[in-house]
């Protein structure tokens, strides 16, 4: 039994779930699962040929390693597997990222919900111990906006919260609050002597540090929180969102050993509110139905790496290329699946970039380029490379302006003299270096993680030296410009006024 907070961990971080869940859609949607271990042999290989798992990663030849990345799937409420037909099915939440609704937005909610005691730390192998009836993620949120504690790091998660937190009760609340007050005066003196023995740790175990990196990065995965200096924060953003959720505790969902209701109930997407779908009538596998799931795993795949914002030509031709198949049925599957396109899973992808640091400036700035060209349809280009230029250009042909952008792949970034003088004197005054074109530079903005507490005095520094307008963007903001995108229809003009607020921009100004 573990007496302490469980998550499994095939990988750390959500971010592959979608690809994961649209490979063992594709090779075991509605097949039976227990005991079939050629059809365990053969995800385990897929999963390797999509680099989804590491090649030679297995411990034995049983199909183990797909049984790992099949119970995290379970973990998440994305899958269940019906008790008469003994078929993997995927749930409303699984049904909802294989359509293409945005994975954040879903696994969030997935991650909030997570309980203990559930269907899967119930079950076999897992058996997390009883004490423990909590929302874990929700329990952190409200940690983390406690003036008391602030932010959380691993150290403090693995050795008080993840072992102590059992219940949300008041009482089990502040306990949590004044032991970790304690842990930060006085360290490891606070705990107790028979700590390893009392919580099942080995000597020179990392298991309590790997499950509370894991949680921490599921969390971040939400794009509620960050981490700065091995501390995990609010986004400042946010604050009110998670306010929300912590003032408004969740249901406990009943019934944990009876998997199927359970992962029913828990598997409810933010668009429904209970599953009242029929799944009883076995349907005859075709070869339409299982070219079907080959496209969605690839166009899956496809979403991640770039923004689409519809059907067109390179979707289809990338889609035909990786699958073999003909382009009159992607185009049918594609049209009648994802018609609109599918931008939530690039963005992943993009908030990640923002705190990379130089480790991915370069796919930062390109991912820049590909979302004013396919979102916002401007004339784009990846001028960054040519060297004292800004990373990105944007031109309207419609409105008839330029903009420049640099993206800066820090949580806080701050305009310092050097960078000052660069967006002055190479990019502004520069602009007939890298642009031949006759229209005006309407905006500079810069693109980032977050700003530094300053930021709003060195943009408009920087417009009263030039006369130009500019304006910073944290990607949070800018996730939700790309949202709001579908719906607002923002003209180039639109988004010029948006870019040259001369300080940051805010939700308010979108």
């Amino acid at each position: 039994m573990l007496n302490y907070w469980w998550v499994t961990r095939p990988k750390r971080k959500l971010n592959s779930v979608p690809e994961v869940l649209s490979t063992f859609a594709e090779l075991s949607l509605n097949q039976q699962w227990e005991g079939q271990r050629t059809s365990h042999l053969s995800l385990e290989e897929a999963l390797e040929s999509a680099g989804l798992k590491r090649q030679g990663e297995r411990r034995d030849q049983g199909g183990g390693g797909a049984r790992t990345y099949k119970a995290w799937l379970v973990s998440l409420g994305l899958i269940f597997t019906q008790e008469s037909s003994k078929q993997i099915k995927l749930t409303l939440a699984g049904e909802a990222i294989m359509n293409g609704d945005s994975p954040v937005d879903i696994l969030k909610s997935q991650v909030l919900k997570y309980q203990f005691p559930s269907s899967f730390s119930v079950g076999r192998n897992i058996d997390v111990a009883p004490r423990f009836k909590i929302h874990p993620f929700v329990f952190l949120l409200k940690l983390l906006m406690d003036g008391r504690i602030g932010y959380l790091t691993t150290d403090e998660m693995e050795n008080i919260v993840i072992v102590e937190a059992e219940n949300e009760t008041n009482k089990c609340y502040e306990h949590v609050v004044n032991r970790l007050i304690a842990y930060r005066n006085y360290g490891h003196q606070v705990l107790e002597a028979d700590f390893s023995e009392k919580y099942g740790v080995k000597e020179g175990s990392t298991n309590l540090k790997d499950v509370a990196n894991t949680m921490m990065n599921w969390l971040d995965y939400t794009q509620l929180t960050y981490r700065e200096d091995g501390k995990m924060y609010v986004v400042q953003e946010h604050k009110d969102e998670v306010r929300t959720i912590v003032e408004h505790p969740l249901p406990f969902i009943d019934r944990p050993q009876n998997h199927e209701y359970f992962q029913r109930k828990y598997g409810i997407d933010p668009k429904h509110n209970k599953d009242t779908r029929n799944l009883t009538n076995t349907k005859t596998i075709t070869s339409k139905m299982l070219a079907e799931q080959q496209i969605m795993k690839a166009y899956i795949a496809l979403s991640l790496a770039r923004p689409i914002t519809a059907v067109d030509t390179y979707v289809v031709d990338s889609i035909a290329s990786s699958t073999g198949l003909k382009e009159p049925l992607i185009i049918e599957i594609l049209q009648k699946k994802y018609p609109r396109g599918s931008i939530g899973a690039f963005m992943t992808k993009y908030y990640e970039m923002a705190f990379k640091g130089r480790d991915e400036a370069t796919e930062f700035e390109k991912a820049t380029v590909e979302l004013f060209r396919d979102v916002f349809k401007f004339k784009t280009t990846h001028v960054g490379p040519i060297g004292l230029t800004p990373d990105v250009l944007l031109e309207s042909e419609e409105a008839g302006f330029v903009g420049i952008i640099d993206n800066k792949a820090y949580s806080k970034y701050s305009i310092s003299n050097d960078h000052h003088n660069r967006m002055v004197h190479n990019y502004i005054e520069g602009l007939g270096n890298y642009y031949r074109g006759a229209n005006q530079l309407a905006f500079f903005s810069y693109i980032a993680g977050g700003f530094g507490t300053n930021i709003n005095s060195q943009v408009k520094n920087i417009t009263d030296v030039t006369g130009v307008n500019g304006s910073c963007i944290n990607v949070h903001n800018m996730i939700e410009l790309v949202k709001r995108m579908e719906k607002r229809n923002y003209s180039h003009d639109d988004l010029r006024k948006i870019f040259s607020t001369n300080r940051q921009i805010l939700l308010s100004d979108l």
